[in-house]
């Protein structure tokens, strides 16, 4: 054995050692500090045999944890995985039970909500001071991240990865160009500001119609949002509402997308879909929505859990951020509510805990899926990281609670950087965002009736004194459905009205839908005005309504803005934008388009927008929003590495999900090709 492999030998045990004589030292304190664990007989021990005891126990549980954690989650795996982050505790502490009764000592006794506090902070010291060992020591750093490489590829012949580089493409959820923008700006992110000033080119695109992500993610991953109208609609041929995270409603879209495009996906070329709505026709799958619905051995989008909380250490550092996060949420709410801050929206409930799963343990398995992932050397990788969407749908798109979710994400990054440098092949790192978030106090809020309430007043129909409230379309409440096997959002899969000519009215941020179902096709104008003739008045002319799509008899499609304003779709544009004229460039091309979607809303409403300060109006109880036309919402990102060619010519814009698609197979195909030497100019750039 050479002296080079000794010292790496020596280097591990003396690593072992520390981390069990900080785990010694733990136990040691806490059987001081909790009146129900101790470390000797009921007559006393002496020091000696007290500090023995602690090294046995710490010795036991650290190698009981190594063996029998990762064994105790794969048999768990079919537990719902939120279920599986809070048994977390309760499986620790049954560990350090076990290790104190076979502890050759035999002294230690606990009870078992204090071993399950012991363990807790046993597991997340060993963790700490392991991590700490192995950050000052590059070369126990990088062999670790080899050895997760190997393990990872031991599925594998054991080839090593190929020379041509990998992107990994993150999506920041909701974070949009003017947000990631001012972060740079402001040190919030300093590792994309480092990017940015160096390898990484920043380029604003933007969306369809539909600003949300079950539109924009379809288009990139599979190429096609094509007939995708809004969050979520009705289809009047099934008498059902498809949602966009919903997983029946996910797993179908995606079916339509590939029979649409003829198509797998992005990813279908050694690929890995993390944490998103659509599998992209990837294998490797974790948190993939589309796949969730799925039972059995078909459903691999749960594997991701295993492969994290396998580790014992992974599981408490999380589950203690989680009910750290769940803390955090209930002080800003309160805060929030004791400083009466408007617009405000209501955060109890189980919200904390959707908050929690979204920040915490959606990133925490979404980015050690991505790790392994680069450590094993895939082709490419898509992961979406829902953290901020979530919490700005509640606290806004900036305050204080954004900022600190933003870095955050940062420090996701860095960390996916520093692998890259691990990894087997070189990697391409592209950061993007599917939407951004307008801000704006609620329809609700400000007019005291919801959008339904209004469309029944139009219609001559009774209106309910309570208003109820609205579904939030937060990407993170669909990932803890699935997790939690409930995987039916809205009550059913069927809509039946009470009345077969009331209509069925659906949000989607600041953007409402309303349909007749008892009419098998798309109501004209004509036919909405015979039969309720103050309806299309009623919406046009609402200040919180800026304007209305339907189809004519005559005209085909038509915009109606106040004061009975008109025009057709076929004669705006940017320059003649008519009622579009506040929602600025590409609004008609938008509307034009979804006016020839087979399931287009009879009417489609777009909330009032204000340019100046950019603010929309939700129908829905969200005060961050995005959905529809208006701001920010509909100005996402793309930044990418000088490496890869411009994603668009010099003067021209980037629009819609589609065309990103394009753009970034195009790069995939770049990275997949032969490598040739860059131009001299070039070389210094992307240096």
């Amino acid at each position: 054995m050479g002296g080079g492999r000794w010292r790496r030998v020596l280097s591990g045990v003396w690593r072992s050692i520390a981390v069990w004589a900080v785990s010694t030292v733990t136990m040691l304190v806490l059987a001081g500090a909790l009146p129900d664990f101790q470390l000797q007989s009921d007559n006393g021990d002496s020091a000696t045999r007290i500090a023995v005891t602690a090294a046995a126990g710490a010795g036991v549980f650290g190698l009981l944890s190594s063996l029998v954690w990762p064994l105790l989650v794969r048999a768990l795996l079919l537990v719902p995985a939120l279920i599986l982050g809070l048994l977390v505790f309760f499986l620790n502490g049954s560990l350090l039970l076990l290790a104190l009764r076979i502890n050759p000592s035999g002294q230690g006794e606990a009870a078992p909500e204090t071993a399950v506090v012991v363990a807790a902070v046993m597991s997340a010291v060993a963790s700490a001071a392991g991590g700490a060992l192995a950050v000052r020591d590059d070369d126990a750093y990088r062999r670790r991240l080899y050895r997760l490489a190997a393990r990872r590829r031991s599925r594998s012949d054991g080839h090593l990865g190929p020379s041509t580089p990998g992107i990994v493409f993150v999506q920041l959820d909701g974070v949009g160009h003017d947000v990631l923008e001012e972060a740079a700006g402001k040190g919030l992110m300093p590792a994309l500001a480092r990017w940015l000033g160096t390898t990484h080119r920043l380029t604003p695109w933007r969306t369809d119609w539909s600003s949300q992500t079950g539109a924009s993610q379809l288009g990139i991953l599979h190429g096609s949002n094509h007939d995708i109208p809004a969050f979520r609609w009705y289809e009047k041929e099934s008498h059902e509402v498809m949602v966009c995270n919903r997983p029946s409603s996910a797993a179908e879209l995606q079916r339509r997308a590939i029979g649409y495009t003829g198509d797998g996906g992005l990813l279908t070329v050694d690929g890995a879909s993390r944490g998103n709505l659509f599998s992209g026709g990837a294998d490797e799958l974790a948190l993939v929505l589309s796949m969730a619905a799925r039972r059995g051995r078909e459903n691999r989008s749960r594997s991701g859990y295993f492969a994290y909380f396998s580790d014992p250490a992974n599981a408490v550092r999380t589950a203690l951020s989680f009910v750290a996060e769940v803390l955090r949420e209930m002080g800003q709410s309160t805060r929030a509510r004791l400083q009466k801050r408007r617009p405000r929206v209501g955060r109890g409930g189980l919200y904390p805990f959707v908050r929690a799963f979204a920040t915490v343990v959606e990133r925490d398995v979404v980015v050690a899926a991505v790790i392994g992932d680069m450590l094993a050397g895939r082709n490419a990788v898509y992961a979406d990281l829902v953290a901020y969407d979530e919490v700005a749908h509640h606290s806004g798109p900036r305050g204080r609670d954004t900022e600190k979710v933003l870095q955050r994400l940062d420090r996701s990054l860095a960390l996916i950087e520093k692998v890259a440098e691990h990894a087997p092949r070189p990697y391409r790192i592209v950061v993007l965002s599917d939407h951004g978030q307008s801000p704006g106090e609620t329809f609700l809020t400000r007019y005291g009736l919801s959008l339904g309430n209004l469309v029944r007043a139009g219609c001559g129909l009774p209106v309910p004194r309570r208003a109820r409230g609205t579904h939030s379309g937060a990407e993170a409440r669909a990932a803890v459905r699935a997790a939690l096997r409930r995987p039916v959002e809205e009550g059913g899969e069927r809509h039946r009205p009470s009345r077969r000519s009331e209509p069925v009215v659906l949000a989607s941020g600041n953007l409402g839908l309303v349909s007749f179902p008892d009419m098998p096709h798309r109501m004209s104008r004509e036919e909405i005005d015979r039969r309720h003739p103050a309806l299309l008045s009623t919406l046009a002319n609402h200040p919180g309504v800026g304007f209305l799509l339907v189809r004519s008899e005559e005209h085909g499609g038509l915009v109606l803005g106040a004061h009975g304003a008109e025009a057709p779709v076929d004669t705006l544009d940017d320059e003649h934008p008519g009622p579009l004229a506040d929602f600025g460039p590409g609004a008609a091309d938008a509307v034009r388009r979804t006016h020839t979607f087979p399931h287009t809303a009879d009417i489609m409403v777009n909330s009032w927008y204000d340019p100046e300060e950019g603010e929309v109006l939700a129908f829905e109880e969200q005060i961050g929003s995005h959905g529809g036309l208006g701001g920010a919402q509909g100005h996402p990102f793309l930044m990418s590495p000088l490496a890869l060619s411009e994603p668009i010519d010099d003067g021209a814009d980037l629009v819609g999900a589609e065309r990103v698609h394009r753009v970034l197979r195009g790069w995939l195909r770049e990275c997949d090709g032969p490598q040739v030497p860059l131009p001299a100019a070039e070389s210094e750039r992307a240096a």
